[in-house]
């Protein structure tokens, strides 16, 4: 998404008077390589900014403008990414023409027309100049964020791509050590890889070394921001097949899944030490990630294996407010399940974690509208009560998951009432096969677990004792009976 991260503003409504003698000025002192834009160009923007403008802002940009190399310079020399300046916070003394101009492009960027203008008019040119020559980490901020902006419009984006030098002078920006400037690269890279000429960018990002330094800044920045950014490429790496045939591989060599379960191990960690829980778009992200991993063929072995990982996704699951953590619980469901479908023994650890079952069943509702989570839920569940009906379970057992059931059994069965085998029949027919089959496998465990209960006085007797008549799970077994006929 294209952002707004200047500090300072500059308004384009000036006095008109004012701002004809400003551009007879500019023009004087800028130089003849640099073209106004055409008329035809001019008459086709349609814009209530004067093009002139806009002109006149790129010259201010040229590299020989770039001023404050020598402070900036030794600004970048201890090597801190989580130390790097709070540049965004508070408005300087003196302020910057680059830096103001920089800004307000920044900000025009988001629009197409002015992109379009900017692009046509060289801009990517001059970015590029001053990126090859900034030392000033805010100078630096500014180019890239400028570029995030263009290329976010599919029309920009060979212009983008063809520009030599452009897309390595991108990529090279991950090795600099300020959080800020970082953010703008990933945020950047993560278009590019999402767009149509995502190859180009992979090719560019394929070496080795700045794979494994993209995992160095992933796994050692305590910049909320920078994180966020840095696993949302990742994303795009993973989404995208045709990124992923040429990433994904080198990256999972280098660790990556790894570092993903370390962060997560984190995220939890931090959630479970505050007081209150909230929601973390990290953990979020995180998440997504692993999930994606736990797909792709190039990343199964290692996630598959990984009991650290598997223990971390049930917490997840275990998380008491689901309102805050939906979205979490669900992708972690989603790794649970594709775990599971690789290594079943998994299932022996969680089949009598009543917890883990209490979470995953409020997870229901979550589900309803995305097949994909409701089949990966239902699987989950078939695995587990598997280990149930085979194993022989005491009474008090037995009396806990009829505790479990009697508590969830609205919402199993408006689960099962929204999507009955009836309704199968619209959906798509290879959907419906897996869907249907790990429902009712699952239901049919249910329902075998239930006659059990019955069949068992200690049990019924254990179940009054809680304050329950048995007539929920007596009802629930009813509703699946049904729904499995």
């Amino acid at each position: 998404m294209p952002s707004e991260r200047s500090t300072s503003r500059a308004t384009a409504q000036e006095d008109e008077e004012e701002e004809e003698e400003e551009e007879e000025e500019k023009e004087e002192e800028a130089p003849s390589h640099l073209p106004l834009a055409p008329s035809s160009e001019s008459l086709d923007l349609s814009t209530t900014i004067d093009p002139s403008y806009i002109i006149s802002l790129i010259r201010q940009l040229l590299p020989c403008n770039v001023k404050g190399e020598t402070n900036d310079a030794k600004e970048c020399e201890e090597p801190k990414i989580d130390d790097a300046n709070n540049r965004q916070h508070g408005t300087p003394e003196i302020v910057d023409p680059w830096e103001e101009c920089g800004c307000i492009l920044w900000d025009l960027a988001v629009n197409k027309s002015h992109a379009e203008f900017m692009v046509n008019n060289l801009l990517l040119d001059v970015l590029l100049g001053t990126l090859n020559i900034s030392k000033s980490p805010r100078v630096t901020e500014i180019c890239l964020g400028i570029m995030g902006n263009l290329a976010c419009h599919d029309a920009l984006i060979d212009a983008i791509v063809s520009t030599n030098g452009l897309v390595e002078t991108v990529v090279n920006q991950l090795l600099l050590d300020d959080s800020l400037c970082l953010s703008e690269t990933f945020r950047l890279l993560t278009v590019g890889l999402q767009g149509r000429r995502s190859a180009s960018w992979s090719e560019a990002l394929k070496d080795e070394q700045i794979l494994l330094h993209i995992l160095w800044i992933v796994g050692n920045t305590l910049n909320s921001t920078l994180l966020e950014k840095s696993i949302e490429f990742l994303l795009a790496i993973i989404d995208n097949q045709e990124v992923a045939n040429i990433l994904l591989q080198p990256l999972t060599k280098s660790g990556l899944p790894t570092s993903l379960v370390d962060l997560l191990s984190c995220e939890i960690g931090k959630l479970r030490s505050r007081n209150k829980l909230e929601r973390s778009t990290a953990l979020e992200l995180i998440l997504c990630a692993i999930e994606g991993l736990s797909a792709a063929h190039n990343s199964l072995e290692s996630v598959s294996s990984n009991e650290q990982l598997f223990h971390l996704a049930c917490d997840v699951v275990k998380l008491f407010d689901k309102f805050e953590f939906g979205s979490s619980c669900v992708s972690a469901a989603i790794i649970i399940a594709n775990m599971l479908t690789d290594n079943e023994n998994l299932a022996s650890g969680i089949s009598q974690d009543f917890t883990f079952l209490h979470g995953l069943l409020d997870i229901l509702p979550f589900v309803t509208d995305d097949s994909q989570a409701r089949n990966a839920l239902w699987s989950i569940l078939a695995r587990l009560l598997v280990q149930v009906v085979e194993n022989d379970l005491s009474p008090s057992t037995l009396c806990h998951f009829a505790s479990v059931f009697s508590q969830k059994s609205s919402l199993i069965e408006e689960d099962l009432a929204g999507h009955s085998m009836q309704n199968f029949e619209e959906i798509d027919s290879t959907n419906m096969s897996k869907t249907s089959d790990a429902t009712v496998d699952a239901v049919k465990k249910i329902v075998q677990i239930l006659e059990k209960l019955m069949e068992n006085s200690q049990v019924c007797d254990g179940v009054a004792s809680r304050g329950d008549d048995g007539n929920s799970f007596r009802r629930l077994l009813e509703f699946c009976r049904k729904y499995t006929i």
